[in-house]
């Protein structure tokens, strides 16, 4: 027999197998000897009240034993089946690829940048030397941004497709079963490159191709089919049909496209700077305690404020994390945040940003580049106002909002170096007073938040991508382009590794339903 509960307890017992099986017997009015196992569903952390408490739904196994499950995928051989191009390997790609395993096509995946292990050395040369290659960075490369750049599973997008599927694929392929029960679950930079090997691998022992060092340089269309693809080093990929999944940050994909006359459009993104405080200064706030202790997970945060019409929203809050450099050209700066697993860094970050629409960018609203244009000149003057090297423009938050040079910066996570600079003079000033107006409405609903002990550090430009790939709602091809199919953040269709991954599952069954 199995019941399904809901247990209270506090942090310190929730690990405390013998305990939890005490508070499951007293919940069931069962004796205590009956009660084999227990199963957590799911786990949040309820700090709403004055004692922060775990609430779990736990399955109750009586008087027989769980039975563990096994997440492990059998594809059948596709080495000699039709093949599907798959332009990128972040999640929209990989799981793009393992989605056309299972529908029996040969996944052809085509990646710009270098396996994960090869991607260390370019991000070390960012980190230590503020040098950047432009295919093989925080964004390029294979897992795409998110390998190294946090590892977050948490999404709002409970309607696109089963969100389960995609966490039981990454525990197939070695993440911990807790990203099946956290109510924000987390992998974490150093824990994915091994998941995302193991992808690949499954990938490639089932017959699919991956090939790394693969820049697609020209789509090849006759009578509005697609063809394939062709490489900067001279080669052509055949297929009947190619999922584009090539990230937020892939420009020159939205070049080629604009240059072979397929339609793009611009599309609102939003701008701002990631801020860093001390975790203890959020723990502090959200655990309304002075120290967390080891019990308690560093906390985060989310916050949103209405200002002149605009929302001003926190965006990928990294708790015990490290702000990263994730410029994809030599002469920009661009932030984001990312976390380890035990996210145990002493920092917690959070990109803050503004909505950027057409009619905030002056120009003519039918140019598909117009947002693109005004992201890139905000990160070139963040370039020039760090002084070159990746060193970020930064400035202390009460000082930004009370119009102050900062006469010091405090210690922070950012490895290239940061310069006190007027972030006012990098940012739009629609967009710096947006900003200026809600921090200190951020500290009135969080209490610490406010403080010149926090560092504003520009520019978080990479919320999403600034142009969209137009497809058709049923089909999900392009309008233009019979068997191509735009895919994830790059075409405008995700925000975050969950909903990338259950977009390119949805495009290589739409594929698959092409090539019956």
């Amino acid at each position: 027999m199995i019941k399904e509960i809901e247990l209270v307890c506090s942090p310190q017992e929730h690990e405390d197998t013998g305990v939890l099986k005490r508070l499951a017997a007293a919940k069931t009015n069962l004796p205590l000897q009956r009660i084999q196992d227990l199963h957590i569903v799911k786990r949040s952390i309820d700090a709403r009240g004055r004692n922060v408490v775990y609430r779990m739904q736990v399955k109750v196994f009586v008087d027989e034993p769980r039975i563990s499950e096994d997440f492990t995928v059998q594809y059948p051989p596709v080495k000699k089946a039709k093949p599907v191009i798959i332009v990128g390997a972040g999640p929209a790609g990989l799981f793009a690829a393992l989605q056309c395993l299972q529908q029996g096509l040969k996944p052809i995946v085509l990646e710009r940048g270098k396996d994960v292990k090869q991607r260390r050395r370019d991000l070390a040369n960012i980190n230590k030397q503020g040098l950047v290659n432009p295919d093989s960075n925080y964004c390029f490369g294979e897992g795409g941004a998110g390998t190294y750049s946090d590892g977050k599973l948490y999404t709002r997008s409970t309607k696109r497709g089963d969100i389960n599927n995609v966490l039981q694929a990454f525990v197939a392929h070695g993440a911990t079963e807790d990203i099946l029960v956290d109510a924000r679950p987390h992998i974490g930079t150093n824990k994915l490159p091994q998941i995302i090997t193991a992808m690949r691998e499954t990938i490639q022992n089932a017959g699919g191709e991956i090939h790394f060092d693969t820049k697609v340089t020209a789509l090849n269309v006759s009578f509005d089919k697609i063809q394939g693809v062709q490489t900067a080093g001279g080669n052509e990929f055949k297929a009947e049909a190619v999922i584009l999944a090539t990230g937020h940050s892939a420009r020159d994909v939205f070049e080629l496209l604009h240059r072979q006359n397929i339609l793009i459009e611009a599309k609102p993104f939003a701008l701002g700077v990631r801020i860093e405080h001390p975790q203890e200064i959020i723990d502090r706030a959200q655990y309304h305690c002075e120290h967390r202790g080891p019990y308690l997970p560093p906390s985060y945060y989310s916050l949103v404020e209405q200002v002149d019409n605009r929302g001003v929203f926190s965006f990928c809050m990294c708790p015990g994390g490290i702000i990263a450099p994730c410029a994809t050209d030599p002469d920009e700066i661009v932030v984001n945040g990312w976390s380890p697993s035990k996210r145990n860094n002493p920092y917690a970050n959070s990109g803050t940003v503004v909505q950027v629409n057409l009619e905030d960018v002056p120009g003519n609203d039918d140019d598909p580049f117009k947002l693109l244009r005004f992201q890139q000149e905000i990160e070139r003057a963040a370039f020039t106002a760090g002084g070159g090297n990746l060193v970020a423009p930064a400035q202390r938050m009460v000082d930004f909002a009370e119009g102050r040079i900062s006469a010091d910066l405090p210690a922070n996570s950012y490895l290239p170096g940061t310069a006190s600079v007027a972030l006012k003079e990098v940012l739009p000033g629609w967009i710096a007073e947006r900003l200026r107006k809600a921090l200190p409405a951020f500290g009135r609903k969080m209490k610490g938040y406010y403080t010149n002990e926090a560092l504003l550090v520009g520019v978080e430009s990479r919320t999403s991508s600034p142009v969209k790939v137009p497809r058709d709602r049923e089909t999900l091809q392009h309008p233009q382009v019979k068997g191509l199919f735009p895919c994830g953040e790059g075409a405008g269709y995700a925000g975050g590794i969950i909903s990338a991954a259950i977009d390119g599952i949805n495009c290589a069954a739409a594929a698959a339903k092409l090539l019956q």
